[in-house]
């Protein structure tokens, strides 16, 4: 069976995206599968550019979002990264992300940022994130989402419209690109990789 880890992207150099270097963007490739393998589970896999699984969600569920409960972000190893947790009731579907796991520690001191649907309007596909600090007093956001997400064909911009990571479909080659549920992840220099994945996975359930 073919492995599902990173290959080359047209839009970058091979060697561009194989690189160690900061300079350089990194590529990753998600897999909408629990990493625990069990029949029927559902979750994300997420690995490096080396094929190493890297972070993973394995209480992840495909019921309806009005009736899915938070997500748990881990590290390759097991290690809880981020939770996120929807807001009940919201017309923009409001999520939050905490450092830590539930139950440890997730009061609004410990958020992180919080991310909702741009439009009321279900047919929307743009994101807003709001960055969490206690002097906040601006209303820009300070990352925002730009193309279609479900498609695969997305961008995260900074407030300054610098992209800072890319979602794109996965290509085995010229002519066989991968399904829907496994795909390619672009993330340009000195952006915490952490973070972006959490914006996916909100990403995953608002849109």
């Amino acid at each position: 069976m073919s492995k599902i880890h990173p290959t080359v992207s047209k839009i970058y150099d091979q060697e561009e995206l194989t690189t160690t270097t900061t300079n350089s963007p990194s590529v990753w490739t998600v897999w909408k599968k629990s990493s625990m393998g069990f029949h029927g589970s559902d979750g994300f896999s997420i690995y490096d550019g080396k094929g190493r699984l890297a972070f993973r969600v394995d209480n992840y569920s495909r019921k309806h979002k009005c009736f899915a409960g938070e997500l748990l972000l881990m590290d390759g190893d097991g290690k809880a990264v981020m939770t996120l947790r929807p807001q009940i009731l919201s017309m923009h579907d409001r999520w939050s992300g905490f450092k830590g796991e539930d139950g440890v520690e997730t009061s609004s001191s410990s958020r992180v940022f919080s991310m909702r649907r741009r439009s009321v309007l279900q047919g929307g596909d743009e994101a807003e994130v709001f960055m969490d600090a206690p002097d906040r007093r601006s209303s820009v956001p300070d990352f925002r989402t730009e193309g279609c997400f479900r498609r695969r064909n997305c961008k995260i911009m900074d407030r300054d419209g610098q992209e800072v990571a890319r979602i794109i479909r996965k290509e085995v080659n010229e002519s066989v690109t991968l399904s829907d549920d496994v795909f390619s992840l672009i993330i340009q220099p000195n952006m915490d990789a952490e973070l972006i994945m959490a914006f996916l996975l909100v990403m995953d359930r608002i849109f």
